[in-house]
């Protein structure tokens, strides 16, 4: 890497300046506080942003809202610009960041910006996340912190250095080594609680094995003692059904015997129905006989018949008086039309004279007389009428009686006639009484006969309960053997269940027993050969490093201080100073030789990193701040041996000896006034 321009606005005491940075050695020249020290501030936050707890307000001038750093550089020849801002709101902080490679500009966030200038300077990258010691160590380094190391407590500077050095892995390595064999062996107590009960386990499978030989040993017993249960039962089922046959032969002949007794009952009913049909028929004839009288009903027919003769001659009477009454009714009519218009009429019709009234009156007087007569004649047939009538009611209420009677007579004479035919069907009733009675005797002999074979067969209702609870008992014998063999099925069912349940889990445990093993062999080789190699390769790294850091270290040294001092470096890198085999304490030093040690360590460091970290690309640089403070004049002079030993691409050296100017390639002047810099030349 090398650097090339700088361009700082509003940056510490710059409001707007640039500074062209050559090859070779370059002084930036100036009084204490002008702002030499500013433009390698500048650089650093270019290059890597705010540092862990840099704040900033340490970088942007107090009057100020807003600058930039704006640096150009030039790394495996790609020609690269970084622009980072800076800009005032509640707080300082960064605002946003530009790369250009070759011309091209990205904008970048700040923590991406750092990460891609890390990897163009193929730092590690876990540098990306932590305070930037390496290009503290191996760049730039302000005087006092390369005093503050030394002055650190030992552990403190140890881990510093393991860091810059890359070689706090090794630290890491023990660390989360321990924390594994931590876990490992906390792993291994709980497999081994895992395993705790393999050999009861494997006890109990044995168990369950001789249990399940055992019951699969049973189960062709039963199955035996069931197929002769079966046999048993079909012997049985047999005689039952034999029995069964026997009183079902008995229900038939019980049902016979109902059937027997009903066609009997039948017989009887038919019996005592065919006396009483006889007896009856003999009332019936003797009472019909004793009833009916032909004299009587012919008489009634005669009487009925001169009845009926009355009835129509006094009919005909009837007739003849209402028709003479109706002749009368007629005549009064036209009598009554005459006397109206004889009373109205007032010239004669016929010889058109006038009528006069005594003639009028002797019409309607003679008519008056003949309408009387017509009424009194009209009584007198009304009453005869009314005679007739009464007397053609009586005449018909006679009648009824005497239909009545002959209806009965001749309703008598029917039934004598029917009776006499069913007196002739009773000779048939005889003789079926006498079918009947041989039937009944029949029938009686025949249920005997039934009932005689019934008690016979009725031992057998006696039989069938004995064979029907044989033939139980041996069926509930044949259950409770399926119930067993079901019980020991079930219980090799539950026997291979579980043996296969316990070849899994103790094919688990044994598996959980070779990963204890495993474990237990990984965390003893951890905690024993693997930490012990990891201490030994640290061990020897350290060693190594102190021999070649302690020898740069002394090199350096003498340089810049008289024989009369040796330095060296102890484990912990502290530096040990010795004057004519006295070890003398670093704060009974002189300033110069403060600065001499502080100087040598710092040199010796930054030749120790890049050897180990070959690869990085700041090698070629060194920038030195104040490096001559408190120097001698003796001392100033060995700084030329110093600067020639460096043999860098690209020193950049801030201080105010002018001696100083004689050493380098090139100056660059900063003036301070009214507390702005400028670069003058």
């Amino acid at each position: 890497m090398r650097l090339k321009r700088i361009k700082l606005n509003n940056m510490r005491s710059y409001e707007d300046s640039e500074v062209i940075l050559p090859k070779g050695s370059l002084l930036l020249s100036g009084d204490i506080g002008s702002g030499k020290t500013s433009i390698l501030l500048a650089i650093e936050f270019a290059l890597f942003g705010l540092q862990p707890g840099q704040r900033g307000a340490s970088l942007l001038r107090n009057n100020a809202n807003e600058g930039f750093v704006e640096l150009e550089l030039e790394i495996d020849g790609e020609e690269i610009i970084i622009k980072r801002t800076l800009k005032r709101k509640k707080s300082i902080s960064q605002d946003y960041s530009f790369i250009t490679i070759n011309g091209k500009t990205t904008e970048y966030a700040t923590t991406e910006i750092k990460n891609f200038i890390l990897q163009k300077l193929n730092y590690p990258l876990e540098f990306s996340k932590k305070m930037n010691l390496l290009y503290r160590f191996t760049v730039y380094t302000q005087q006092e912190q390369m005093k503050q190391i030394i002055l650190e407590d030992p552990e403190t500077r140890l881990n510093t250095l393991r860091h810059v050095f890359g070689i706090d892995k090794y630290k890491r390595i023990k660390e989360n080594n321990l924390i594994l064999t931590l876990k490992l062996r906390e792993i291994c107590r709980m497999k081994q609680g895992q395993i705790f009960d393999m050999e009861t386990m494997r006890i109990r499978f044995q168990e369950r094995k001789n249990s399940l030989a055992e019951k699969i040993s049973q189960v062709p017993f039963i199955e035996k003692q069931l197929l002769e249960n079966l046999n048993l039962v079909k012997n049985k089922e047999n005689e039952v059904n034999e029995v069964k046959q026997k009183i079902e032969e008995k229900k038939k002949l019980e049902y016979e015997i109902e059937k027997t007794e009903i066609l009997l009952i039948a017989k009887k009913d038919q019996l005592l129905k065919s006396q009483k049909e006889i007896g009856s028929s003999k009332n019936k004839l003797e009472k019909a006989i004793k009833d009916f009288k032909q004299e009587e009903f012919e008489a009634t027919i005669k009487l009925i018949s001169e009845k009926k003769s009355i009835q129509d001659q006094i009919n005909k009477e009837i007739m003849s008086f209402s028709a003479k009454i109706a002749s009368l009714i007629s005549k009064k009519h036209d009598l009554e039309k005459l006397k109206e218009k004889i009373s109205g009429l007032k010239t004669c019709p016929t010889c058109l004279q006038e009528v006069r009234e005594p003639h009028k009156h002797a019409i309607l007087n003679e008519a008056e007389k003949e309408v009387s007569l017509i009424n009194n004649e009209r009584i007198s047939i009304d009453n005869e009428k009314q005679k007739k009538e009464i007397f053609i009611k009586q005449i018909l209420s006679e009648i009824e009686e005497l239909e009545k009677k002959k209806s009965n007579l001749q309703d008598m004479k029917i039934r004598l006639i029917t009776i006499e035919e069913d007196n002739k069907m009773r000779l048939e009733l005889e003789k079926q009484k006498s079918s009947l009675e041989n039937d009944i005797k029949i029938l009686n002999d025949q249920i005997l006969r039934l009932k005689n074979s019934i008690s016979e067969l009725k031992k057998f209702d006696n039989i069938i309960i004995l064979k029907d609870k044989e033939l139980f008992d041996i069926k509930e014998i044949g259950k409770r053997l399926e119930i067993k063999k079901a019980e020991i099925i079930k219980e090799i069912e539950i026997f291979k269940a579980e043996i296969e349940r316990f070849e899994k889990e103790i094919n688990e445990k044994e598996k959980i027993r070779e990963e204890l093993v495993y474990n237990t062999e990984l965390e003893n080789w951890l905690s024993g050969e693997f930490l012990e190699l990891i201490s030994f390769i640290e061990k020897n790294i350290m060693i190594k490093l102190k021999v070649d850091f302690s020898k740069l270290f002394n090199e350096w040294f003498s340089i810049l201080v008289p024989d009369t001092f040796t330095v060296s470096l102890d484990d912990s890198f502290t530096p040990i100073i010795e004057q004519q085999d006295y070890e003398l304490d670093y704060s009974y030093l002189s300033g110069g030789e403060r600065t001499a040690i502080a100087l040598a360590y710092r040199l010796a460091l930054n030749q120790t990193i890049n050897s180990i970290l070959s690869e990085i690309k700041t090698k070629g640089i060194v920038i030195l701040d104040e490096p001559t403070e408190g120097f001698s004049q003796q001392q100033l002079d060995k700084m030329r041996d110093v600067l020639r030993g460096l043999n860098s691409e690209q020193l950049i050296i801030v201080s105010h000896d002018q001696k100083m100017e004689s050493f380098v390639d090139n100056i660059i002047r900063i003036k301070k006034e009214h507390n702005v810099a400028r670069v003058l030349n």
